[in-house]
């Protein structure tokens, strides 16, 4: 009888065995010949040196898994709930198909630790002048299409709003302070605010003022930013929206603003 000659490879698990099998004889995968595969696979196995008790477990336990497709694939095919043909290697086709993927993924990434020396990245270097440059706003094209008059007048109903919530009878009781209301943190808790909701209506930013000079204080702070490019004011369905139009949001300069 005339002896075979093997020439085995490593395998990193009986998954890795198959898909060499299936490579070596040019096998689709979605259509394994399940007698020849477990034929092959067994040979391999029974000419295998095993070191590692848990390894050749896994080996074995594959074996009866195409063993057990093996003698499925000679009954007849078991039908679901929708008549539809129940292939019993669906389940070890889909572990193959995943298994490969992520083997493939792995070379890949084998091969860019592999290339990695030969990449030099070059540290950015860019001049501060152009690092610190801030382009002139054109107030044409910021403003455009926004109507000031419609501004002043939300701006008048605010106020108007404010004056008609306060009793003049009951206000006069009590001692009355003087509010301090620096401009900067009004504008400060204004641009937090817009970062935060990116859009708001209008008329929200004033909902929690509980006096007219915060009421002031926080317009003259949304004049501000608008003039400072980072806060813009457009129409939506006839009402009027605050969008946030910053490019990053780096600490804006407070140096040159007084407090009103």
């Amino acid at each position: 009888m005339e002896s075979i000659n093997y020439k085995l490879d490593v395998f990193e698990g009986p998954l890795d065995l198959l898909i060499h099998l299936i490579e070596k004889n040019k096998i689709d995968i979605y259509d394994i010949p399940i007698v020849m595969i477990t034929e092959q696979y067994l040979n391999y196995v029974a000419n295998m040196s095993f070191y590692d008790l848990d390894l050749m477990s896994s080996f074995l336990v594959m074996a009866a898994t195409l063993l057990e497709i093996k003698s499925k694939m000679l009954l007849p095919l078991v039908k679901d709930e929708n008549d539809n043909e129940i292939d019993p290697r669906e389940e070890l086709v889909n572990r193959l198909l995943q298994y490969k993927k992520y083997k493939d993924l792995g070379k890949e990434l084998m091969k860019i630790e592999k290339n990695a020396p030969i990449y030099f990245f070059k540290v950015k270097t860019i001049p501060k002048e152009i690092a610190t440059y801030i382009p002139e706003i054109n107030y044409d094209e910021l403003f455009e299409g926004i109507d000031l008059n419609k501004i002043l007048k939300l701006f008048e109903e605010l106020l108007k709003r404010k004056e008609n919530s306060i009793d003049k009878i009951r206000s006069s009781f009590g001692t009355i302070k003087k509010e301090k209301l620096p401009l900067k943190e009004a504008l400060l808790s204004l641009l937090e605010k817009s970062r935060e909701f990116r859009t708001s209506p209008f008329k929200n930013l004033f909902k929690n003022k509980s006096s007219k000079s915060e009421v002031i204080v926080t317009f003259l702070a949304l004049l501000e930013l608008i003039k400072m490019g980072r806060l813009m004011i457009v129409e939506n369905n006839n009402n009027m929206e605050v969008v946030n139009i910053e490019k990053d949001e780096n600490d804006i300069d407070l140096e040159n603003l007084e407090d009103e």
